[in-house]
């Protein structure tokens, strides 16, 4: 039992880190908490279903259309929304995320409806491969598990040896000094935008095929996917990976040895817990800005 509870663990942790690293790659460059990134993410899904249902196109056609769709939609919001605001103080930009949610779940609600859908996935969750031990996975775990670190380490190596990596992590620090170097702060944004929304909707694509497709289909794993990105540290894509990986292991060890009822009160005793103790989170390092 407890090499299941283990590995399914890790499974939905690939979830959530995925979710984590969406939200990191936003806060990396403007210490903004994207509280839209779960919405974000959900109408790219519905996208992606439009036209794999409607339009008939083949997966492998529509999963880059929807992409696509959701990179223009990270970098329309930022450009639309966020870029005007007049005081552009970090807690007037979240809440300014936060309205953008509800607005997104508006528009989702209105044109699909709140009937719950089926998104079809070319691997199933249901084949399973037996592990030993009365232990499985299912496929769609293991792409998902290989599609959550690969993406940590395509972004760990953009951070990090990339120019614009660079610039966001700048940007991140002292928008004023990035200017005065020479880097193109609003355009660095904007990308940022569109890269965090292509990464949350890649989430949206894995996590939909194990439930079912509506409106509210990414508010608890985006809320999960805090919670790791706090535990990990918002600042440190390794952390993320490593929160949401840790966060669905404890999370499914409470569940299986203490009460399934209680199981979705983890992440938010986690967030607490970590705040209150390692504030930047187990895998992070603080930094303290000079002025």
């Amino acid at each position: 039992m407890l090499g299941q509870l283990i590995v399914s663990g890790i499974a939905i942790g690939a979830t959530y880190a995925l979710i984590a690293l969406a939200m990191v790659i936003i806060y990396k460059a403007s210490e903004v908490l994207n509280f839209a990134q779960g919405d974000m993410a959900m109408l790219s899904a519905f996208v992606a279903f439009t036209m794999l249902d409607s339009l008939q196109l083949s997966f492998w056609v529509a999963f880059p259309l929807a992409l696509a769709f959701a990179f223009v939609l990270g970098a329309m919001l930022e450009f639309c929304f966020l870029r005007r605001a007049k005081d552009p103080n970090v807690l007037g930009l979240i809440i300014i995320t936060l309205g953008l949610e509800m607005v997104l779940f508006g528009i989702a609600s209105m044109i699909w409806g709140a009937d719950q859908k089926n998104f079809a996935f070319p691997v199933s969750d249901f084949d399973v491969i037996d592990l030993g031990g009365g232990v499985v996975v299912s496929h769609l775990n293991l792409v998902t598990l290989g599609v959550a670190v690969g993406l940590m380490l395509l972004l760990f190596v953009f951070f990090r040896y990339t120019k614009t990596g660079v610039a966001m992590k700048a940007t991140q620090q002292n928008q004023m000094a990035a200017r005065i170097m020479g880097i193109r702060v609003n355009r660095i944004l904007m990308l940022t935008w569109g890269m965090s929304s292509m990464v949350g909707a890649i989430a949206a694509f894995l996590i939909a095929p194990t439930d079912t497709l509506e409106p509210y289909l990414m508010w608890t794993p985006q809320l999960k996917g805090f919670s790791a990105a706090v535990l990990g540290g918002m600042t440190s894509l390794p952390g993320a990976v490593g929160g949401g990986f840790l966060l669905g292991i404890i999370e499914n060890l409470f569940g299986g040895y203490i009460s399934v009822e209680f199981k979705s009160v983890v992440a938010f005793v986690v967030i607490v817990a970590v705040l209150c103790i390692k504030p930047s989170g187990l895998f992070a390092r603080h930094y303290v800005r000079k002025v």
